[in-house]
């Protein structure tokens, strides 16, 4: 059974990142399961540092939109939205080329937060970052919300 409160195509989710810095660094979504959110970034010239592998501020990005993207599909957006309070991030194998992949799930969907892990692996399949991140879930209007 799906978690999701609105199912948007990817298209839609794709065009919201499309003019901010999903977009700008080629991130794109390109699955919505059930229970989880996958998304790719290409390793390029603009995901990667100076030392010429994928830069661990590129993998917290992609993570971040992942479980941003799913935090925010979890609720009903007329009464609720999700900002991250906290993220972290593992980086355990570098990539140098090629795509990364990130697949987010939820560990805990609570009333007024929740905890989303990201898997991202190399173009192999390999393990290359986990990452967590807790996200507030906030009603319309409190504390200078919209």
């Amino acid at each position: 059974m799906a978690i999701w409160h609105t199912t948007p195509t990817l298209e839609q989710l794709n065009q919201s990142a499309a003019d901010c810095m999903p977009g700008y660094i080629g991130l794109q979504i390109t699955e919505l399961g059930d229970d989880y959110l996958v998304g790719t970034l290409p390793v390029d010239e603009r995901t990667r540092q100076p030392f010429g592998i994928l830069h661990g501020g590129a993998s917290v990005v992609l993570a971040e939109t992942l479980g941003s993207f799913g935090a925010n599909l979890v609720v009903d957006t007329d009464r609720f939205y999700c900002v991250g309070q906290e993220i972290n991030a593992n980086h355990l194998r570098p990539v140098a080329e090629g795509t990364v992949t990130g697949t987010a799930r939820p560990a805990h969907l609570g009333r007024s937060s929740q905890v989303w892990e990201i898997r991202i692996t190399d173009p192999r399949g390999k393990l290359s970052c986990i990452s967590r991140i807790t996200m507030a879930v906030v009603a319309h209007g409190v504390n200078g919300g919209q």
